[in-house]
């Protein structure tokens, strides 16, 4: 039976439309950073490098009979600017794509299969306040307000960058029926 962690691991991927709190242990991803347009030369680049790397480490579990779903793709998000981050050029957004990969897989595995620029690392984001967005991602500045008003009202701020699962394959799903869960790691003030 295939590793499905979308369907073993529902508090990492499901929200609520509502705003809610949650906290999130260290797990392993597939890394992959840059700087540029979403959908830019180097974006796409390394989206596709970090594919490779884990189709090719699905490969060698299931040889190893531990067979799993590649995870969803998901993103986080930051400018280097005190400027509102909506309000920077998309050409200067920074990037960090990643995949989780579930327990099975081991960094010798990782080792054999990823190359530069992918790298296989662990992430740990604590406290997370999150919110599932139903929509295009030209709404998300609208459920963005919705989590600050949040963290606002809860006496918290943010501890780290603007993370984003893509539960919608964009390939297939644009527009009113895109969902995205949004997640900021906080911290009490």
């Amino acid at each position: 039976m295939k590793i499905d962690l979308a369907k073993s691991d529902k508090h990492y991927y499901t929200a609520s439309t509502d705003v809610e709190l949650r906290t999130f242990e260290a797990y392993d991803y597939l890394t992959v950073t840059g700087v540029g347009a979403p959908a830019g030369p180097e974006y796409t680049e390394a989206l596709s490098a970090l594919y490779r790397a884990a189709y090719g480490i699905k490969k060698l579990a299931k040889a190893a009979d531990q067979d799993f779903v590649v995870p969803k793709l998901e993103g986080l998000w930051w400018v280097e600017s005190d400027q509102p981050a909506l309000t920077v050029p998309r050409a200067e957004w920074h990037w960090q794509l990643i995949i989780r990969m579930p327990e099975v897989v081991t960094e010798q595995m990782a080792a054999d299969m990823v190359e530069k620029p992918v790298v296989f690392e662990r992430l740990h984001e604590g406290l997370a306040l999150q919110v599932l967005h139903v929509g295009p991602y030209s709404t998300e500045p609208e459920t963005l307000a919705r989590m600050d008003a949040f963290m606002t009202a809860e006496g918290l701020t943010m501890n780290g960058r603007h993370h984003e699962i893509y539960l919608s394959d964009p390939r297939k799903t644009l527009g009113p029926k895109t969902k995205t869960i949004l997640r900021h790691p906080a911290r009490r003030i």
